[in-house]
């Protein structure tokens, strides 16, 4: 199952790419249009990719992480949620800024700190709604980051892939959240497009009935 297709097509972000720029040049970049812009970063080898997402990205966005919270919240689990921090790591020449990242699994491990991917665990759960192309391999930079669960949301298909062995496997659930299967969160981004209230309600009193 997905979501339905609309009619027209999709977009979701506008997006500009620069080739062969050392980790200085990216981070000279990085500072200058943060100061400047809501634009979001991804760098792997050289490859930097900016993106301006539109209304309907951040839309997907905050709806999947009001899913992600309720989740949280009805199961009792911890959380602690990084939103888009950026994450550095120049010794892999690579760096993120996702839409959605999480600590749950590891929430003890850095709940009384501020991240350092040096001596940190990167995040259990990192989510990237991407409704046009992109020309890095999220996947990829992710599996080299370690990230253990990485949700994809292209606005209609959500792609669960979890890592094994330094590669992602795609599943039919989250080994988080196994309680939902995949038609779940389409049902909430169907229902919460129209009403987000009255779908926030509804998933709630659905979770707790499976608990």
């Amino acid at each position: 199952m997905y979501l339905p297709e609309t009619p027209v097509k999709q977009i979701g972000e506008k997006r500009v790419t620069f080739q062969d720029l050392d980790w200085q040049a990216f981070k000279q970049i990085q500072t200058l249009l943060t100061e400047r812009s809501q634009a979001r970063f991804t760098y792997d080898r050289g490859v930097l990719e900016i993106t301006m997402p539109l209304e309907r990205h951040e839309r997907f966005a905050r709806l999947i992480e009001r899913f992600i919270l309720i989740l949280v919240v009805e199961t009792g689990q911890m959380l602690k949620t990084m939103g888009s921090t950026t994450l550095d790591r120049e010794d892999l020449l690579k760096s993120a800024e996702p839409d959605n990242g999480y600590y749950i699994q590891s929430f003890d491990l850095v709940a009384d700190h501020t991240i350092d991917l040096a001596t940190d665990p990167p995040p259990d759960l990192v989510v990237e709604v991407d409704i046009t192309n992109t020309d890095i391999k999220k996947d990829l930079l992710y599996a080299a980051l370690g990230v253990p669960e990485f949700w994809r949301f292209n606005g209609r298909v959500w792609r669960i892939l979890c890592l094994e062995d330094g590669v992602y496997v795609e599943g039919d659930r989250s080994p988080t959240f196994p309680i939902v299967e995949k038609s779940d969160l389409y049902q909430f981004l169907e229902s919460a497009l129209l009403n987000e209230v009255a779908a926030e309600i509804e998933f709630r009193r659905w979770v707790k009935e499976h608990l």
